[in-house]
């Protein structure tokens, strides 16, 4: 059987405990990680699941990143992507400075038209190119919108914010994609459009499921359905409420409260069969479709393997998702059938995720951890196996 590589999350969850001088019980006492399931995962018999990687990241004092090693710096150098981070922080940063006198922005439509292609291209894997056009577009917006200072300048700038969170959160920059996210917020505001500051609020309790702080994404939740209410009704209101329920759902999945999350999973469903497909709706894929995904990883989270799995097995992703949506959801289907002991078919949606957004897949901490699980677990291993590890550089 083979080992997982020398750097895999279990030795960096070791290493970790010890410099804080704690036994692998009181590690185990205070995450409320199973002791056998911790041991394991220090040695690397079994793969980091996200719910143990956020509780002893929690119990620790250290952020999620740290424990996963994101963001994995060496292979983002290899693809050129890290000097492309650093931009994209400078343009975040003037914010507030008002217009700048050296920059004459294009007409809103133009900008408008950009904006919408960056969004297009983002959820199509297209990282390398969004990244590099990010920063100048996000300068010249900014200019565009203190000069004009209208609600829909200031919303276009918003939408450049919202990809800036994209792209730093695929790339593993959590700390860049919060930024991104606040100032999200402060051009909403200025917007003046609910529906934007609920789609705000629900990105912002991504973060907070990624960090393991489910009570205060579930606040965010519980706000950014507030704010709904006081939008007009209609199709892109619902869409909304529907996606903050999903989000809600996985929350309450890796929280491991099957009630609530069944609750929300619930609601979803109901909206999602008003609306029915959505994908077009500020590009969230909201519909049946995405609520049988969110199935998938809502189970996964609760440790239903098997159901994950079975439930996997009966979604036709539409050929017109986009292509960063259908390797998020092969990557979580492959890691449920890894746990459910379905080695071949969890690799063939490795395989997947891969072909639908490279990208993206290379940096996506369930790709990797899925890929350690299975090199642990399977004793032979197919050439296409092996070069799948030289492409993701574990």
């Amino acid at each position: 059987m083979r080992s997982f590589p020398h750097d895999h999350t279990g030795a960096r969850i070791k290493r970790l405990r010890l410099e804080r001088h704690l036994t692998q019980r009181a590690l185990s006492d205070l995450s409320q990680v199973p002791y056998s399931t911790l041991t394991k995962t220090e040695q690397g018999v079994i793969p980091a699941s996200p719910h143990l990687i956020a509780s002893v990241a929690r119990a620790m004092r250290v952020e999620v990143a740290t424990v996963t090693g994101q963001p994995y710096v060496t292979e983002l150098r290899a693809d050129q992507l890290d000097v492309l981070i650093q931009p994209i922080r400078e343009a975040l940063d003037v914010y507030d400075l008002g217009a700048d006198p050296d920059i004459a922005p294009r007409p809103h439509q133009l900008l408008h038209g950009d904006a919408e292609a960056l969004l297009v291209a983002v959820r199509a894997g297209e990282i390398k190119r969004t990244a590099g056009q990010l920063p100048g577009l996000i300068v010249e917006a900014t200019t565009a919108a203190h000069g004009a200072s209208s609600s829909k300048s200031w919303l276009l700038l918003a939408s450049y914010y919202r990809t800036s969170y994209d792209v730093a959160s695929k790339l593993g920059y959590p700390d860049l994609a919060t930024i991104a996210l606040s100032r999200m917020e402060w051009a909403a505001e200025r917007g003046s459009d609910a529906v934007v500051g609920g789609m705000y609020r629900y990105m912002r309790a991504l973060t907070y499921l990624r960090a393991g702080q489910y009570r205060t994404g579930d606040r965010l939740i519980s706000m950014g359905l507030g704010i709904l209410d006081q939008a007009d009704a209609g199709r892109n209101r619902d869409v909304l409420t529907g996606q903050l329920h999903l989000g809600a759902a996985v929350m309450a999945g890796r929280a491991h409260d099957n009630d609530k999350a069944t609750g929300h999973l619930t609601e979803a469903a109901r909206i999602a069969k008003q609306t029915g497909d959505a994908s077009e709706v500020h590009w969230l894929s909201f519909g049946p479709t995405n609520v049988s995904a969110h199935r998938v990883s809502v189970l996964a989270e609760l440790d239903e393997y098997g159901q994950a799995a079975q439930v996997g097995r009966t979604i036709t992703i539409p050929k017109e998702w986009p292509a960063s949506r259908r390797s998020h959801h092969f990557a979580e289907l492959a890691r449920a059938q890894m746990w459910d002991g379905s080695l071949d078919d969890a690799f063939a949606n490795l395989l997947r995720a891969r072909k639908a957004a490279p990208q993206q897949a290379r940096y996506h901490q369930t790709v990797r951890e899925t890929y350690d699980g299975l090199e642990a677990a399977k004793r032979q291993l197919p050439d296409s196996f092996l070069s799948y590890g030289s492409w993701l550089r574990v």
